[in-house]
């Protein structure tokens, strides 16, 4: 009913860039929080970044000062730009939302993932 599709991933090197979108569809009331969550290799997968609707936002510890997530309600998509990438981020990221759908029930939906592999 509801979809969530990731794009931005690649390959990039040790301080560069990349901007990650989310991009819901489907039968879509309203969307509560959206965020972005990473699984790195051997690692569990641990929340990057959410904003909810009150526009307040959760940072990793790791990614404060680096990464910015936004949101255009709008378009139903949620941003992460993230910059000074390290090898350390390297792993696949996945979209989050939670949402109220067309018939008035709320739902927690992930995306299938895009990977990031930052590397010289």
């Amino acid at each position: 009913q509801v979809q969530l599709v990731e794009s931005g991933g690649g390959l990039v090197q040790p301080g560069g860039s990349l901007r990650l979108s989310c991009a819901a569809s489907g039968s879509i009331f309203r969307i509560d929080a959206m965020g972005w969550y990473r699984q790195a290799p051997g690692k569990e997968r641990e929340l990057v970044a959410n904003i909810h609707n009150d526009n307040s936002i959760n940072y990793a510890d790791s990614v404060k000062g680096r990464f910015t997530i936004s949101r255009d309600n709008a378009k139903n998509t949620v941003y992460l730009q993230m910059n000074s990438l390290k090898p350390e981020d390297t792993g696949v990221y996945y979209c989050n939302a939670d949402v109220w759908t067309g018939r008035i029930v709320l739902m927690n939906y992930w995306g299938k993932g895009t990977l990031v592999t930052v590397s010289s």
